[in-house]
């Protein structure tokens, strides 16, 4: 698929409209705000301006936060992060990914062209700010795809980084696999006594052909990492009994529906989002049995470049890795799997696991106390404490929006069980989906 291929991703290649333009202008107006010119990267001789900011008080070892994605936006979704980071007196830098928010565009106001956005064109962005904000090590803090340009960071400007915090890591393009074997073996299977009883559950559901079993790989990892076990059996039980059907179907279509629609300067796939296909091998490879992940990116990726291979062979290239690295992995994390976190440990020199309780993904956007916690243990030197520590981090009172996924899904959960019963759902050899 050609680079230029555009497809139905809302907003990919789009000129930003006036009141985009106007909300550009004044968020890099901000007094935190900076930017360096950066080349689009395509051939052309051309230039960007690439911004990023910084907060806190200078003194200490700069942090330099790398957030998720590819498409999540830094300057404004990570204010309260920032601000929160700056009581505890931390010296914050956040780059403001290309493609996405205030860096997405080009000088005659033109989205940057898909051939520009690439990892180690991002990951040569932070080498870049850094040198602009005169900042000559930091330590690297990556959460999910953020952990991957941290790596590669890591890679390419070793002498840049004083230590490295690694949170719901992604180590190659393959994950996908350890993350169907790990997410079958718990929540299919039962391995584990405390999921054996959910695991059962959904092998009764699919068996009565209640839930669409292509759709049982989205559904559970939400509402296993966001609520656990109980959400979980609050979910099959409202399914099981006529209701659900619909809470269900919501949280099947999350995911395809964050990729596709596009909103500025907090989530924007379309253009970043090429890194996901041709890069990091977000394409599924489906062999239709329940629980398979990543299944609605299978028709999004159409509309993308096809995976060409990775940038960096990063399990190569850990073992020179001479810095402290701390890898936070939640318990019941399921889209970069703990296995993937104790190989990286186990590769680096001087690698710490940070394994939190009751914990899904990513801290930096589920758990900003514990994440800053970590950040500063690892700045400090004192990252051996945090295996001790994990555990009471792991029950500290949470914050963040993506606290308000659990509550919200049972509350649709209790609207559903307030309304009329339904007609039974098609049982086997009818018209729903066979297990």
């Amino acid at each position: 698929m050609s680079d230029h291929h555009v497809g139905d991703v809302r907003g990919a290649g789009r000129r930003p409209d006036d009141r985009q333009a106007r909300t550009r202008q004044r968020l890099a107006a901000s007094a935190d705000v900076a930017r360096v010119r950066r080349p689009v990267g395509d051939g052309a001789d051309e230039e960007f301006d690439l911004h990023y900011v910084r907060t806190g008080p200078r003194g200490s070892t700069p942090v330099l936060f790398v957030p998720g994605g590819p498409g999540l936006a830094s300057v404004v979704m990570y204010r309260a992060l920032r601000a929160r980071a700056a009581r505890q007196r931390f010296d914050v830098v956040m780059v403001e990914h290309r493609g996405i928010g205030l860096s997405r565009v080009r000088d005659d106001g033109r989205p940057l062209p898909r051939s520009a956005v690439t990892v180690t064109a991002a990951v040569e962005d932070l080498a870049a700010v850094l040198d602009h904000a005169g900042i000559d090590r930091a330590v690297v803090y990556g959460a999910s795809y953020g952990s991957y340009l941290a790596q590669g960071f890591g890679v390419r400007h070793p002498d840049r980084v004083a230590s490295m915090v690694l949170d719901s890591p992604v180590l190659t393009a393959h994950d996908d696999a350890e993350t169907r074997r790990v997410m079958r073996e718990r929540l299919w299977e039962g391995s584990c006594p405390d999921t054996e009883g959910v695991a059962g559950a959904l092998r009764g559901l699919v068996a009565r052909g209640l839930v669409d079993p292509a759709e049982t790989g989205a559904v559970v990892q939400v509402a296993y990492e966001m609520g656990g076990v109980p959400l979980l059996e609050a979910l099959y039980r409202a399914v099981a009994s006529g209701r659900g059907h619909r809470t269900w179907r919501w949280l099947a279509s999350l995911g395809d529906a964050e990729a596709r629609t596009s909103r500025p300067f907090v989530m924007e796939f379309d253009l970043a989002g090429v890194i996901a296909f041709r890069e990091l091998k977000y394409r599924p490879d489906p062999d239709g049995l329940p629980l398979d992940p990543n299944l609605g990116f299978l028709e999004l990726s159409r509309e993308f470049p096809e995976f060409t291979g990775e940038p960096f062979d990063l399990p190569a290239e850990l073992p020179a890795f001479r810095w402290p690295v701390a890898v936070v992995s939640g318990d019941r994390e399921l889209r970069t799997p703990r296995t993937v976190a104790e190989r990286i440990v186990d590769s680096v020199p001087d690698g710490t696991l940070v394994p939190l309780a009751n914990h899904g993904h990513s801290a930096l956007d589920s758990h900003p106390a514990a994440a800053l916690r970590v950040a500063r243990l690892v700045r400090d030197g004192q990252q051996h404490h945090l295996p001790g520590e994990a555990a009471a981090l792991g029950a500290v009172r949470r914050s963040g929006g993506m606290n308000l996924v659990a509550p919200l899904i049972r509350t649709r959960l209790t609207s559903e069980r307030l309304l009329p019963r339904r007609s039974p759902a098609p049982t086997p050899g009818e018209a729903g989906p066979r297990g």
